[in-house]
């Protein structure tokens, strides 16, 4: 599995995202298409990017009762995009029917990767026991949330990057672990609890960094990019 960075495009309209892409002359990045982006363009921005070239992570994060999951996934499996995800507390089940819809999306037999959320890295340990009631910890939380993913089928999860090993030791070296909340020691944490750098989260052992503000808010977003790259990928 080769690394890669993927930019968070989340912008307001799809004709920013288009100029803020143009702006990459050189390069094809892969780009995650949140929940703003598509309510805002719909599936006619996900079609143009693919036609432009961009592999795509549609980030819709599905958590419904597993026949509603299934069907939407059946029709987002039809979008062409690369990579989609769920919220793994929708349960076993759910995430079973997600897989199965991917699969009867496409005539070719191909699919989608499928991730599964784990736990939001703006969600803080307190947060987790004092709001959502849940007395294990983060990581407990975590480490059992991709276990269940796994069994599910799913090819790994989403997490901070701080639980990257943590993912990896519960559930194997090939199951991925795509990771946000990645910032430089020099730029603001944002909204943001569970945060590291590119070359860290390399190291703990990401798959995939998905970069937001550190890239699109920057001065020059290609050349924050490239440093993206350069650190994690070693390009």
């Amino acid at each position: 599995m080769n690394r890669d960075v993927i930019i968070a495009c989340d912008f307001a309209t799809p004709e920013a995202t288009l100029e803020f892409l143009d702006k990459f002359k050189d390069e094809k990045p892969f780009i995650k298409i949140g929940m703003e982006l598509f309510y805002a363009g719909g599936p006619d921005i996900v079609r143009e990017l693919r036609k432009r070239g961009h592999k795509i992570f549609l980030d819709l994060k599905l958590h419904d009762i597993p026949n509603t999951v299934k069907k939407a996934m059946k029709v987002l499996s039809r979008l062409d995009v690369d990579m989609v995800n769920v919220h793994a507390a929708g349960t076993i089940e759910m995430m079973r029917a997600a897989l199965e819809g991917l699969k009867e999306g496409r005539e070719d037999g191909t699919r989608p990767l499928i991730i599964a959320v784990t736990q939001l890295t703006s969600t803080s340990e307190e947060a987790l026991h004092k709001q959502l009631l849940i007395d294990a910890s983060v990581n407990d939380t975590i480490a059992q949330y991709a276990r269940n993913a796994k069994e599910a089928g799913l090819d790994g999860v989403v997490c901070s990057p701080l639980e990257a090993g943590l993912v990896k030791e519960a559930c194997g070296s090939e199951f991925m672990a795509v990771t946000p909340g990645i910032r430089y020691p020099d730029a603001a944490k944002d909204d943001q609890s569970r945060i590291t750098s590119p070359a860290k989260a390399r190291e703990i052992g990401s798959d995939f960094i998905v970069v937001g503000r550190p890239i699109t808010a920057a001065p020059d977003p290609v050349a924050a990019y490239r440093r993206c790259c350069a650190d994690f990928i070693g390009e």
